[in-house]
């Protein structure tokens, strides 16, 4: 068996392959494309084992060392700079590092999704992000509005269609009006971008039981469980409910010292649209479901609302690992 260290680069990369004694046999700096990967390892008359770090762009070099090598391993970059950190770095001697580190198996390894799963996530953030950048229109839509004492409608639904009826009537001084009529027109644009995911959402939803179990939570809806659904990929890899957590950056960062112990902020270390997913739904958890809401009134009265948020996103993540890893619906109770 070879092993295949591989520091990787958006356009080149650096490889070392060595035996099971620990002898190099090969460094090169190698175009990082499925026909470099191939030029490079391709001519061995033995199976190897390769790794990579998981930086930005993995995904692909991933993808063509699989085709090649027996197993991949995707390693986790801050815990291979935790056990091997040096004075002295470089591409050749990174490389050469996660070579030693795979022969002994020291790899402290990250999860790495398959092809399929990478696709549909990169659907469902764009989705994402469309939803983000819906809410900044909205919110400067009502600033704009509120600049020139412009009285909504009672209900204050100006984003249905009477709404958007309502709006269109709406008279601003030229330059705003100008504003006005811009914005409204990217946010159409954005809502069609969001609706032309509706469909793989409602197959995604209808496909997978775990979804179904997702969605009896309080404030997940359908998108949002679609979204911790494939973000997690799947929940039995995390051994108890404090690792989901971890996974999701919402674990307050701790700080402990002989007998002093400090929370301090959120660690964001972890996925970044499961973090989001958990915090957007607080909201509504909290007005749909008393047991949230106790939740959240009691951390308010002793921290405040930040906290709050914060601490209830954390009680919804909790939650979701009972519910999908013990594969049933939500029941509501009091705390």
């Amino acid at each position: 068996m070879l092993y295949v260290g591989v520091d990787a680069h958006k356009s080149t990369s650096q490889i070392t392959v060595m035996n099971e004694a620990g002898v190099i046999l090969r460094r090169k700096r190698i175009l990082s494309t499925s026909e470099g990967f191939k030029e490079a390892l391709g001519g061995y008359g033995e199976p190897f084992k390769a790794v990579l770090e998981a930086s930005y762009s993995w995904g692909p070099m991933y993808d063509w060392l699989d085709e090649l090598s027996e197993e991949v391993v995707l390693a986790h970059p801050l815990k291979v700079r935790a056990i091997a950190s040096a004075h002295i770095k470089n591409d050749r001697i990174d490389s050469e590092v996660l070579a030693h580190l795979l022969r002994a198996d020291l790899i402290p390894t990250a999860h790495a999704p398959s092809r399929e799963i990478r696709a549909l996530r990169r659907v469902l953030r764009q989705r994402m992000f469309f939803v983000q950048l819906r809410t900044m229109l909205r919110n400067r839509i009502r600033a704009l509005l509120s600049q020139h004492s412009v009285q909504l409608p009672e209900n204050e639904r100006i984003y249905t269609k009477a709404g958007r009826d309502w709006l269109s009537k709406v008279s601003l001084p030229h330059s705003d009006a100008h504003l006005l009529r811009g914005d409204c027109e990217l946010l159409d644009s954005i809502e069609v971008q969001i609706q032309s995911t509706d469909s793989l959402i409602g197959k995604l939803a209808a496909q997978d039981p775990s979804v179904r179990w997702l969605m009896s939570l309080p404030g997940i809806g359908r998108f949002l469980s679609v979204l911790i659904r494939w973000e997690t990929d799947d929940i039995h890899r995390f051994p108890d409910a404090k690792r989901f957590v971890s996974y999701t950056g919402l674990a307050p960062s701790t700080y402990a010292s002989s007998s002093r112990l400090v929370h301090g902020p959120l660690t964001k270390q972890g996925n970044r649209w499961l973090r989001w997913a958990f915090v957007e739904a607080v909201t509504p958890a909290v007005r749909t479901s008393v047991f949230v809401r106790d939740h959240y009134a009691k951390v308010k009265a002793r921290r405040g609302t930040k906290d709050a948020r914060c601490s209830t996103a954390r009680k919804l993540a909790e939650i979701t690992y009972a519910v999908w890893s013990e594969e049933r619906c939500w029941e509501e109770k009091r705390s």
